[in-house]
Order: C-alpha cells, then sequence, then structure tokens
C-alpha cells in the first residue's frame, strides 16, 4: 500500500497553503484558485481527482486550523452529490439544505432537496416529476405527502459517514503537526535554570511521545484513504483513523500547552487557535469511546 501523496496532491496543499498564508479572506481566494472544486470528479466540474488530494488539501488547512467549510461543503456534501451525478444540483437549479435528524434549517435559496447523514427515513432523491414549493415560515402550514416506492437514495449515510470521519482525521493530522512543531521551536529557545527547556528529560518524553502520536495518525489516515478511494472496504481503518485523530488531538495538544506554560493559554499566540480546533474536531467524532465503538462492530 503506497502512503506517498500524489505530484497533484502535493501542488494542491501547497496552493492551500500559500493561499492560507496570503492574509486574503480564505474560502473565496481557495475558490478564485480552484482548490475547491480540483479535487471533484469531472462530471462535478472538477479536474478528476479525490479523497487522497482532498485529505492533503485538509491537512494544510489544519496546519493554518483554518476555519472555512471545506470538509462538510466539499470532502462531505460535493463528494456525495458527485458520486451519484444529480445534474439538477450541478446546473444551480436547485440549492441545497442540510438536515439533522430529518428537519430542514438554514438560510437557503430554493431547497429542492435535503441531505440527511444518519435520519432514519429521510433521504435525498431525484424526482424531476415534483415541482418543488417556496414556502415562508409562518405558525402553520400544509404537507406535501409523495410517496417514493422505489426511487434509489443518493445520500449514503454510510458513504458519508466515511468521508466526514476521515476527512476530520485528515484536518486533525494538520492541526497536531503544526501544534508539535510549535511546541517543540519553544522547547528549544525558551531557557530556564540556564538550559533550553528541550533538554530536560521530562520534557522531551513528553514531546517524544507526541510525535508518536502524530506519526499514528498519519498511517491510520492514509491507510483508511487509500482503501476508501480505490472503493475497498474500510469500516476498521475508518473508525481506526477516527480514533487517532481523537486521541491525538486530546495528547498532543494537552501536551503543547503544558509545556508552553502560561503561553500556551494567552489569546495573543496562536496556540489557543490549535487546541480549540482539536477539541471541536475531537467532540464533532464523538471522542474516543465512540471510534471504539464503531471499531469494534466491524471486527
Amino acid at each position: 500500500m503506497d502512503f506517498e501523496p500524489s505530484s497533484e496532491a502535493r501542488e494542491l496543499a501547497g496552493l492551500t497553503r500559500d493561499l492560507a498564508a496570503s492574509g486574503r479572506p480564505l474560502w473565496p481566494a481557495l475558490a478564485e484558485a480552484g482548490v475547491l472544486t480540483a479535487a471533484l470528479p469531472k462530471q462535478a466540474g472538477g479536474e478528476g481527482y479525490g479523497l487522497p488530494e482532498q485529505a492533503a488539501i485538509l491537512t494544510e488547512l489544519g496546519r493554518h486550523a483554518a476555519t472555512v467549510p471545506y470538509l462538510t461543503s466539499i470532502v462531505v456534501a460535493a463528494s456525495t452529490l458527485a458520486r451519484f451525478d444529480p445534474s439538477f444540483v450541478y446546473s444551480g437549479a436547485a440549492a441545497l439544505a442540510v438536515a439533522h435528524n430529518g428537519q430542514v434549517h438554514g438560510i437557503v435559496p430554493d431547497p429542492a432537496a435535503v441531505l440527511v447523514p444518519a435520519g432514519a427515513g429521510l433521504y435525498l432523491v431525484h424526482r424531476p416529476d415534483i415541482e418543488p414549493q417556496i414556502v415562508e415560515g409562518g405558525p402553520g402550514t400544509g404537507l406535501l405527502r409523495s410517496t417514493l416506492p422505489d426511487e434509489p437514495t443518493i445520500a449514503d449515510p454510510a458513504f458519508m459517514h466515511a468521508r466526514l470521519t476521515v476527512g476530520t482525521a485528515a484536518y486533525q493530522l494538520g492541526v497536531v503537526e503544526r501544534a508539535l512543531e510549535m511546541t517543540a521551536e519553544y522547547a528549544r529557545t525558551r531557557i530556564q535554570f540556564g538550559r533550553p527547556i528541550g533538554s530536560f528529560q521530562a520534557v522531551s518524553q513528553r514531546l517524544a511521545d507526541a510525535y508518536i502520536d502524530v506519526e499514528a495518525l498519519r498511517v491510520a489516515l492514509w491507510q483508511a484513504v487509500v482503501l476508501l478511494d480505490a472503493d475497498q472496504p474500510a469500516a476498521a481503518e475508518v473508525a481506526t483513523a477516527g480514533f487517532w485523530a481523537v486521541e491525538a488531538g486530546h495528547r498532543v495538544l494537552h501536551t503543547a500547552v503544558h509545556v508552553h506554560g502560561g503561553v500556551g493559554i494567552d489569546l495573543e499566540y496562536p496556540l489557543h487557535r490549535y487546541f480549540l480546533a482539536a477539541k471541536y474536531h475531537e467532540f464533532l467524532l464523538g471522542g474516543a469511546t465512540a471510534q471504539l465503538l464503531a471499531l469494534s462492530e466491524v471486527l
């Protein structure tokens, strides 16, 4: 199994790195540079690349703790649509609302379909014979019933869950990589008792453990990415990547803050952004226990 990133993945990661460091508003800059569509299939208006390139982009976004919706909008939603080629969405004739537990919410113009990651009875299907209707919010309204006996579902919960988990792991890899680099640099330059604090055994051991966590996440992530990109069964590998994303994020960032001392929680120092990003994605996946339970179900 070859975990070496492709030349296209390296180029997209480099472009993302440059844009993130440019100081420009990142999301429109990514769109203008073609990063958002580059890793989508050609039928979705992309360049025909896939999950490995998306993972490389996400890792670079994580290295900058960038708060852009690339994971949800491109890796999960757009990739799911691209898998089934609903041209009514690609053409701009319809817009999407995201629903949790079957409840539509958010401000979206002309919603014609709903994506439900894990709903029990609400799915995205393509029915050109149904005319969508715009209903303004009010105290009450009528219901339009439609029976869909034989229509194939477009929103595959397992597919979207795997993309979300692996995408989160890719972003988290960038977060812990950069946090460890910052901490190692601080340990080399912070002098205490006449010596760099990194020369003390207790500090160096913590950093060594953090490095092992980062590399464990990297291997688990790319094993899942390679299998998913080849449409191979990867439930165990996805759960393993999710576990390491949660565990490495928790341990590496706690080590980083601890080694930095008071500087680590100073809002004028960038480390706090990485701590918050790591915690957000840790809880997004439900914690380590949730990933271990998912892993136990497929072993």
